[in-house]
Order: C-alpha cells, then structure tokens, then sequence
C-alpha cells in the first residue's frame, strides 16, 4: 500500500494528487461512496475525526455566548423565494421534495399524483431563511438582541463532480446564525467567528491558514461581506475551509426581522452566518498525509496512542496481552492538548504486521508494538506517525517503560507542533509576491492543472489589487476562470504601504489578493 501511494504521488515527475487523495481515504478507512450518488458513507475512523471536530469547536462556540439549537431539514419553497440574490445562488443546487407518498403502478413505485404537496419543500441547503422566520417571532425588542445560536446539522447541494468530503451532495456541518442591533456589532461578529475559525484551524487540525476578505464575485449569495480562511494543499491547491458573513439588512427585510428600538421605533436587525463542514476532513488528509497514508493530528486522532500486542499463539500471550492493557489503564490517567489521551489495545485476531499497518495508514500518532521481550525488559517500543521514516526505513524506538510514561503527553503536543510547522513552512514559502502582470501570472500557472489528475505544483500568488466591482471584476473573472485560477481573498491586516499598480485595472492598488487554483 505504502509504495502504491508514493506512485501516485510521484508519477513521471508529475504529482498523481486527486488519486493519492482517494486512495488515502480509502486506505485510512475513512469514508466510501455510498449508493446514492454522491453522497458517502462516513466510516468509523472518519466520523471519529470529526466528533473531536466537532466537540473541540462546539465547546468554543459556546464559550463564545451561542446557544445549540436545530431547526428543520425540509425548508418551505416561499421561504427560499423570499430573497431573490439568495435563491439565484442555490438554485441549480437544490433538492426539491414534491410528493408525500409512492403507489404501485406496473410494479414498480412511483409518486402517487394524488400526493403531491400544496408547495414544494426544499432539502435544507442551507438555513438562513427558515432561521430568519423563528427570528422574525422570536424578536421583538432591542432587549432581545443579540440572538446567537448555532446547530450541527446536515445540508444538501446537489454536486456534479463530487469528491469524499471535498464535495458530496450531503454535508455534515455547523452553521451559527446571529442577529443584531447595528451594523458594527453584526460585523465585529462575523470577523470574531473569522478568528474563531483561523485558531481552530491552527491549533487544533495544525493546519495554517490565511483568513481575509473574498472579493464581490465571489460572496454568499445575499450577503454584504464574506470572509474565509484558505489552507495550502500539499499540490500547491487552495482549499476554502471556513467562511462567515456578515449579511446586512438584506434578510432580515426579506423575512421581517425587526425590533423596537429605544426610541421606540422598528429597525430590521443585522444579520450573520457562518459555517465549516466535513470538508476539514478532507484538508487534513491533504494538508498532512503522506506516502504511507494519513496522519492525523493528535488532537483530533480518535485515538491517540494505539497499542499493538505481538501474539503469537504462544503461553507468552497472555503476559503481552496482560502488560498491553497496563499501559492502556496508565495511560488513560494522563493528559495531552487539553484532553485525557485516547488509548486502544489492538487485540485483533490478525498478524501483529498487518494490525501495525493499520494503524500507519489510518494515522494514528503513537502505535507502541509490544513483544515478549518488551515485557520481560519493562520497556515500550513504539513509532511516531509524523516522522516515520527515515529515508526508506522504518523507525522506531524503544525506551524503559516509565520514561515512556513520562513522555507520552509531550510527544503527542511535539507531533502536534511539528505536523503546524511543517504545513506553515510550506504555506509561507510558496506565495509569490514577485509577478507584476496578467502575462506573467499566465506564464506562471501555464500548463500546471490542465490535468485535474496529474498537476504540477504551483503555490500561491499575491498581488495588487484596486477593488474594482461590476462588469470590470467580471471580466477578470472570466479571464481568471481561463486559467482555472479563482481569487481566494484579501488577507486580513494588510501593510498600509504603497501597493503600486492593480495588474488587471492599471488603477493603485487598495489592497493584496490571493489568487490560487482551488478544490
């Protein structure tokens, strides 16, 4: 399996990615095509990967004043037509339910005629509008506000070209929506999710990105600003993991969400949303797996630290066995990132050889394999995922047991740092600064990415950029989309410096934008 991977990946010089990438999914054991096409089957392994998603995030959204709450799958059709921007950008997206119930007809089921719907209902794309309509009875005075909720919940967008967690028509995923009484709260809510979101992605997927501003084309549809943060693949490919909205006035309108001011007077309120899905998932196999499959950052591992016994049918099993789940009992007592470790003894009927595999490929930080010898010496022998190999040969190490104990926890935040470190060096030394016209951005990414499967790497590029709008960001639009290239954001915090020119206008630049090829 290992050198199959390294294949993929290093094909004639060029980089086979899309099929190293389902092949790490497959081969980590997280998730598989389902027989609706697609969607997918999460397995184990993968839906344990995003509860420590989900539970690491949910405990800082309401350490942040949120509430959970859910509100329904199927959406009323008037709801969704209610906001004419909103509607245009998802409906080539949407599922629609029409019947209530199938008859027989020539042996087959079909839709009954006498069911269908007084008014279609909408599979949950997503829930600004049905949450606008509890808002707009839920407020009724400025003491009402802010009103911050959030839900963990599924939506579904129908996709043409799906990709296990990249793109399914279903997806799992938080959405937080918020109301507000001026403009200046909505906004500071949506940029403080923006860093919610950044720090999350950091330090606990150890994935670095880039969090900023996304230019008008390429918004939430109803939205005044939108805000993402862009993680760097491992083929030089951006991937938008999180984005949050700041939506104006222009819901609340639609759905009649206003309050008595002080003064007495109705306002609409200020609205945000902002949400991250399974996709994050699909960041971290691509952000840090490698040759060998995936490794999974300890903070979201399901389990930490896996241990393998090395039976043999033989008397001595029982006292390997015996000494594997003293570890495990050990272990458990101790803490790492925040958290109790997660331990699992691997008591499989199957060759220690190929539990230990497993374990590699689905990316386990520490597997300790135990043997008669380990026992009878008092010492632990175990592997680091992110730093497995040293040129061909596996490495590994053994050292006494309670020094092993000791170091545990540590190891598991130095694999943590490490898998960060290496991502970010990689982030930060594949952003071009240096190209200064259409035609040499042309030149740049010429020929890389032709071929979804078999791309050349190509990073990032910053440039210039004097904000234009309307038909003239159209235009660059569609000469971006010639290339493949899409604008990612305008990073947050820029230099107030001269920018000089915008390469696409000849106008001074206001700001920096990321362009990037992108999942």
């Amino acid at each position: 399996m290992q050198r199959a991977l390294a294949t993929l990946r290093e094909a004639n010089g060029k980089s086979n990615f899309a099929e190293w990438y389902q092949a790490v999914v497959r081969e980590a054991d997280l998730a598989e095509t389902s027989p609706v096409r697609g969607s997918m089957i999460i397995k184990p392994w993968g839906y344990g990967i995003w509860e420590q998603i989900q539970r690491q995030l949910d405990g800082r959204i309401k350490e942040t004043g949120h509430d959970n709450c859910y509100f329904p799958l199927f959406i009323p059709l008037s709801f969704i037509a209610k906001e004419a921007e909103h509607v245009e950008g998802f409906a080539k997206e949407m599922a629609v339910v029409t019947h209530h119930r199938l008859k027989k007809s020539g042996g087959n089921l079909i839709p009954d005629p006498e069911a269908r719907l007084e008014e279609p209902l909408v599979v949950r794309p997503t829930s600004e509008t049905i949450i606008g309509d509890a808002f707009s009875r839920w407020i009724k005075s400025h003491r009402d506000l802010p009103l911050l909720i959030n839900q963990w919940a599924n939506v579904v967008r129908w996709e043409m070209r799906p990709r296990l967690f990249l793109r399914t028509s279903e997806v799992l995923w938080q959405e937080g929506h918020t109301a507000h009484a001026d403009g200046s709260e909505a906004m500071a809510e949506a940029l403080s999710i923006l860093e919610l979101y950044r720090e999350f992605a950091e330090s606990v997927l150890a994935m670095p990105v880039i969090a900023g501003e996304k230019p008008a084309n390429e918004r939430f549809p109803g939205a005044v600003n939108t805000y993402s943060i862009e993680a760097m693949m491992q083929d030089g490919k951006a991937l938008q993991a999180g984005t949050s909205h700041y939506l104006g006035t222009h819901f609340a309108e639609a759905q009649n969400i206003r309050f008595q001011n002080e003064a007495g007077e109705l306002t609409p309120c200020h609205t945000t949303s902002w949400g991250v899905s399974t996709r994050l998932i699909g960041g971290v196999i691509m952000v840090h797996g490698d040759d060998d499959g995936l490794r999974a950052p300890p903070a979201i591992a399901p389990r930490q630290i896996v241990i393998v016994p090395m039976l043999r049918n033989k008397p001595e099993d029982a006292a390997v066995l015996g000494y594997c789940e003293s570890l495990d009992r050990e272990l458990v007592r101790q803490t790492a990132l925040g958290d109790r470790l997660r331990v699992q003894v691997d008591r499989k009927d199957i060759k220690s050889a190929d539990k230990r595999w497993n374990w590699v490929r689905r990316g386990a930080p520490i597997i300790i394999e135990i043997g008669p010898r380990d026992v009878a010496s008092g010492q632990v022998t175990y592997m680091r995922r992110d730093r497995l190999r040293d040129g061909d040969r596996v490495v590994s190490a053994t050292v006494p047991r309670e020094k092993f104990m000791a170091e545990a926890a540590g190891v598991l935040t130095e694999i943590q740092v490490r898998l960060f470190s290496e991502a970010k060096t990689r982030l930060d030394g594949n952003i071009r600064s240096d190209i200064r016209s259409f035609d040499e951005l042309s030149e740049y990414f010429s020929g890389a990415g032709e071929d979804e499967e078999s791309v050349e790497f190509r990073g990032w590029v910053r440039l210039p950029w004097s904000r234009p709008s309307g038909a003239a960001l159209d235009q660059i639009d569609e000469r971006l989309k010639q290339l493949k290239l899409t604008i990612r954001n305008a990073p947050l915090g820029q230099s107030e410096a001269p920018l000089g020119k915008c390469i696409f206008t000849g106008q001074p630049a206001v700001q920096e934008i990321l362009i990037a090829r992108a999942y």
